[in-house]
């Protein structure tokens, strides 16, 4: 199964495609989007749409994973990551993929063990866990990443169970 992790943000969206198959994971790429911040935000806005558009269309992820914001800083910070999320929601449904969304305390907690996780501490187990010790990994594409494996671990795990039930016998 091949999952496109995105971590929204108008500065820096992250994003991350893992692959797994015979019990590994492989990371076919990962990067953030970082629009100029001299561009208006309604093209900042498209032109991650448009990048969003493209991974798709290369990678051809099964699924989509996004990490759904639990709280902004400001009103006006919601608003605008708002609008990036729509943007983001556009580019999936244009390319007809399944969204999953996971809340912060979801993805840490998959990733880390403990919800409440700092983003150092997401970087460092997305490294270990997806063996990219010697590589560059910006934060935001680590939450990226670090989305993406939370999905394919939900869905390994509602797969086994699955298939646990199909074995039971009927009583």
């Amino acid at each position: 199964m091949r999952v496109l992790g995105i971590d929204p943000s108008v500065q820096s969206t992250g994003f991350g495609i893992i692959e797994y198959t015979d019990n590994s994971y492989s990371v076919l790429e990962y990067g953030e989007i970082k629009p100029s911040r001299q561009l208006l935000l309604l093209h900042k806005v498209n032109m991650i749409r448009n990048r969003i558009e493209e991974i798709i269309c290369t990678h051809k992820p099964e699924e989509v994973a996004i990490e759904n914001p639990f709280y902004a800083q400001n009103i006006k910070t919601a608003i605008t990551l708002g609008q990036v999320r729509g943007a983001v929601l556009v580019a999936v449904a244009s390319q007809n993929r399944s969204l999953y969304e996971y809340s912060a305390l979801e993805i840490k907690k998959a990733v880390t063990g403990y919800g409440r996780a700092d983003k150092a501490q997401v970087k460092t187990m997305m490294k270990t866990l997806l063996n990219l010790q010697e590589k560059d990994l910006g934060t935001d594409a680590a939450d990226a990443l670090a989305a993406a494996f939370c999905h394919l671990n939900t869905r390994m795990f509602q797969q086994q169970v699955n298939a646990a039930e199909g074995k039971r016998p009927k009583t």
